[in-house]
């Protein structure tokens, strides 16, 4: 089954499957003490940031031919598939399968979506051996108890919640993924194909499993999972809970995002500094974080990536905290134009840079055409460059305290039960002076179309802009419209199935129980 789900290739039913490791360190010594099992969550939630080991053997987490750097980080691909396929990002480079996402013409072999595919397995793998570690009996049978066992019983239920946080990637992006769970035994059969509202049942039925086991909101340490952020990740399905079952769940998703709204989270009191070096002190707004270090975690994927890919031009790397600029991603024009002006002066949320940029797309492989984006800078609050001006210490939140606010309003304005539009508005506004700095930027009412906007206005760059877009209806039709949309320089309709992305023709080929997401036949 690993095999299937990481290497998913015939060659590895050989012979050399029956060889022992080349080291000595199994699962009965990793899972032989408090430690180890520490050691073994560490690996699960590491598996977010690092792309695997290092070493003279080039070891790494997903095996084959796929890039390491450009396709087997789990942020990177994300990024890539959730920003550069909308409005929010262009990319210059013609590595294979780039360009695809905004021309909106991937095939079952991009490798970047086939990377982010199995990179979302290998964790799921990751998470599944830990569960099968970490059960009362295997527990008993090393001699633990006491306090030991219970952290390590508290250790399963941020083990599932991560699994269920892969889960719904899959089921945002590929719809009917392979399915596996703890209590599939290791080789014994290929895993089956999940559907879509089933899926969205598992998810929900284990976030709900582990909401009173993980620890109080805010009380766990930073970047680790705790009751709220199971409450965000099931506020955040339910607000596409249309889009993946059909069925409407909007009262849901109010009633989850309250609940984080009235944990004790607050705004930090400067946006600009949610995106930098020693962002980690923003733990009053960030409900959870994929952690980076520049000395310590080092990849070419994850901050490090959108940091150095966002340089170019006339840009001075030394203020973005880095050696230099790779000059690949901007944005489009619709992004700045959702600002009332490009510089940041009223709404400090836009940080564009200019100098020497067109704010016009004619060649999407000129980093000059298009503005730049500031928002994630390798320096500290202080203007210090972070620890490594190669790879950033930014941590990238996965959950934040906006988009909370952000789903209740949206929730409350399509009918969820619960919600009053009159806290949503107050809720809206509390972001917009922190923006503004002022008063000058709040609203008197609010519409869908306002919310769709300010979600860009707050969260762009960060992951959102794809599932918004699909939830909108404004993703491949041609009500809405991008430069360069569908590989065209005004923008075009394109095909309604690529609302979902395909299944890797390598897993197909791998395992004769999946099917393909239709139209990619």
């Amino acid at each position: 089954m690993i095999a299937a789900a990481l290497i998913t290739t015939a060659a590895s039913c050989t012979d050399k499957l029956d060889l022992l490791p080349t080291n000595d360190v199994t699962a009965d010594i990793v899972y032989s003490t408090p430690e180890g099992y520490k050691q073994a969550l560490a690996k699960v939630y590491g598996a977010y940031a690092l792309t695997g080991n290092t070493g003279p053997a080039g070891n790494k987490d997903i095996q084959g031919s796929i890039d390491e750097g450009n396709f087997t980080d789990f942020l990177r691909t994300y990024w890539y598939a959730q920003e550069l396929s909308t409005d929010e990002a262009v990319l210059g480079w013609s590595d294979p399968g780039l360009p695809d996402f905004h021309n909106m013409n991937w095939s079952p072999t991009n490798p970047a979506l086939t990377g982010l595919y199995y990179r979302s397995l290998f964790q799921i793998t990751l998470a599944n051996d830990f569960l099968r570690q970490a059960t009362d009996a295997k527990i008993s049978e090393h001699g633990i108890t006491g306090s030991d066992a219970d952290a390590i019983k508290a250790y399963r239920s941020e083990v599932r919640f991560l699994r269920a946080f892969q889960y719904w990637v899959l089921i945002d992006l590929y719809g009917t993924p392979a399915f596996v769970t703890e209590n599939d035994v290791l080789g014994a059969n290929l895993p089956q194909q999940i559907q879509r509202a089933d899926l969205f049942t598992y998810i929900e039925s284990e976030l709900k499993a582990i909401e009173t086991e993980l620890l109080d909101p805010r009380t766990n340490e930073y970047g680790r999972a705790d009751k709220a952020a199971a409450w965000a990740l099931l506020a955040r399905l339910y607000l596409n809970a249309e889009v993946y079952t059909g069925t409407a769940k909007y009262s849901e998703a109010i009633t989850y995002s309250k609940k984080v709204i009235d944990a004790g989270y607050s705004l930090s009191s400067d946006y600009r500094h949610l995106f930098l070096a020693d962002n980690h002190k923003n733990k009053n707004e960030f409900i959870l974080t994929i952690n980076y270090d520049g000395t310590r975690s080092q990849s070419y994927g994850g901050t490090s990536f959108i940091t150095h890919a966002a340089v170019g031009g006339s840009m001075p790397a030394q203020s973005f905290g880095i050696s230099g600029g790779w000059g690949g991603i901007r944005t489009t024009e619709n992004l700045p134009k959702l600002f009332p002006d490009y510089s940041g002066t009223a709404d400090k949320r836009a940080q564009f840079y200019q100098d020497g940029q067109n704010i016009e797309i004619k060649d999407i492989s000129l980093f000059t055409d298009g503005f730049g984006v500031t928002k994630f800078r390798n320096v500290t609050q202080a203007g210090v460059a972070g620890s490594s001006l190669d790879f950033a210490d930014i941590d990238f939140p996965l959950f934040r305290l906006p988009e909370m606010y952000l789903i209740y309003a949206e929730a409350t304005l399509r009918g969820g039960a619960g919600g009053d539009k009159a806290t949503a508005i107050a809720y809206i506004n509390k972001m917009r002076e922190r923006a503004y700095t002022n008063t000058s930027g709040n609203v008197s009412d609010i519409n869908l179309d306002f919310i769709l906007d300010e979600r860009a206005r707050e969260l762009y760059w960060e992951g959102f802009r794809r599932t918004d877009l699909i939830r909108y209806k404004r993703f491949v039709e041609n009500s809405y419209l991008w430069p360069w949309k569908g590989g065209s320089k005004n923008g075009q309709e394109v095909a309604s199935y690529r609302t979902l992305f395909p299944i890797p023709s390598d897993d197909l080929t791998a395992n004769p129980n999946l099917k393909q997401n239709t139209g990619y036949n």
